[in-house]
């Protein structure tokens, strides 16, 4: 079964805890705070495999969870970190958040890989908050925790040139001539209901990729019939072949209908370079109609027998060529998923937080920075807590919840910690 198109979940795995310890060594006084950093959660990462064809094994496996850190140990020993997870995804796989779809990775070559979901970093135990003012400290940090997301997989197939045309043009069975795939053939419509690939040698060193595509009908652009679900498989070609059956009774119409579909589909696919032919020249009335076609369409026009190979060899040649001067099509902008963070001193720094009233005497502190410096902080411990309200005070939460019309004895909320304000 071809399956091209799967929404998964990935959850990274959480950072082990920092240790609160103190070294107890016979003949050692005063041994000092000892406790470990934690390891770093499993991250989930997406590897290209060429030797995976469809997105069908997604088609169950929809979960991928990443292990958590191991916790750090006494006399300074660090915690295991979790090993990564990696998922193997066929070539050519686009990878979508979403919430957003936003696009993430493009997996077009051999062994390339992609972080989707960060594992998260081991927490420091209480010997890195040694200092001279503090020498026995009692505080340590949580693991941070790891991402959770959804994701949308397409895979776009790696073709080179892509045959398209309304049902029973030929394209099957042009494929099944010119490379060594082996695709259904029949004389009914919509045989093809996968796409096909296979390879074209055009010399000894030399061959491209061709895809045969289900057949498109009018309305494919919004769904109809099997358009919909392969015409995103024509993004990657840089070439188009439209096969123009000339056995049936107005080419020139059929012509105009799948053209119309690729435009609308939109993606930049009609400005691909195109090559027009007339397929099925055997036919007793193919001479007349290919006439009457070239009367309405003044561009070049190939005419190819696949049964007798007429014309196979010149249209071969013609898309080596085109394929010699075209490059790749950019498929999107991923440039915001390397992982690479570029600050700019010239743009207004984000808040740190911001405070939200859910209901009277409620309110709730959100924002990335303060909730990820609170996943940090361990308040099991007095020491701890202290530094979680120094923080809040340092960064003026006080007054940002008396500008929102706090009164003293409501509520206050940061992710799962409940304090009480107090003017």
């Amino acid at each position: 079964m071809f399956i091209d198109k799967v929404v998964v979940e990935v959850r990274s795995g959480k950072g082990g805890d920092g240790m609160i310890a103190f070294l107890h060594e016979k003949y050692v006084a005063k041994g000092g705070p000892s406790g470990g950093n934690g390891g770093r959660g499993a991250s989930i990462i997406f590897r290209a495999n060429k030797s995976i064809n469809t997105l069908f094994n997604f088609r169950h496996s929809k979960v991928f969870i990443g292990q958590d850190g191991e916790k750090g140990g006494t006399k300074n020993k660090y915690g295991r970190g979790a090993d990564d997870v990696i998922v193997d995804v066929p070539l050519g796989t686009i990878v979508y958040e979403e919430k957003d779809h936003r696009l993430v990775a493009d997996l077009s070559s051999e062994g390339e890989t992609v972080v989707v979901a960060k594992g998260g970093r081991g927490g420091r135990g209480n010997a890195a908050f040694k200092s001279d003012k503090n020498r026995v400290p009692r505080i340590a940090e949580n693991g941070l925790p790891g991402e959770t997301k959804r994701l949308i997989l397409e895979l776009k197939l790696l073709a080179d040139v892509g045959l398209v045309g309304l049902p029973n043009a030929g394209k099957s069975t042009l494929l099944s001539v010119v490379s060594n795939a082996n695709p259904e053939i029949a004389d009914y419509p919509f045989t093809t209901i996968e796409p096909n690939l296979g390879v074209v040698n055009v010399s000894r060193y030399e061959s491209f990729v061709m895809a045969d595509l289900p057949g498109l009908i009018e309305g494919a652009h919004t769904g109809k019939g099997l358009g919909l679900t392969f015409l995103r498989h024509l993004e990657r070609c840089r070439v188009i072949v439209h096969l123009v059956s000339m056995e049936e009774e107005n080419p020139y119409e059929n012509f105009k209908i799948v053209q119309n579909e690729i435009k609308s589909y939109g993606m930049g696919l009609d400005k691909r370079p195109l090559i027009v032919v007339a397929s099925k020249m055997d036919d007793e009335n193919s001479e007349a109609k290919f006439k009457e076609f070239k009367k309405h369409y003044k561009g070049e026009v190939l005419k190819i027998c696949s049964l007798t190979h007429q014309g196979i060899d010149e249209l071969v040649q013609k898309c080596h060529g085109l394929l010699s001067v075209t490059s790749p099509f950019p498929l999107g902008d991923i440039s915001e998923s390397s992982g690479i963070k570029v600050y700019d001193a010239y743009k207004e720094n984000k808040p740190i937080f911001e405070v939200v009233k859910e209901k009277d005497h409620v309110f709730r502190l959100k924002g990335e920075s303060i909730e990820r410096t609170y996943s940090l902080i361990n308040i099991s411990t007095d020491e701890g807590l202290m530094r979680l309200i120094n923080y809040l005070r340092k960064i003026d939460v006080e007054k940002a919840l008396k500008e929102q019309g706090a009164e003293s004895g409501d509520s206050v909320f940061l992710c799962d910690f409940e304090f009480e304000y107090l003017e």
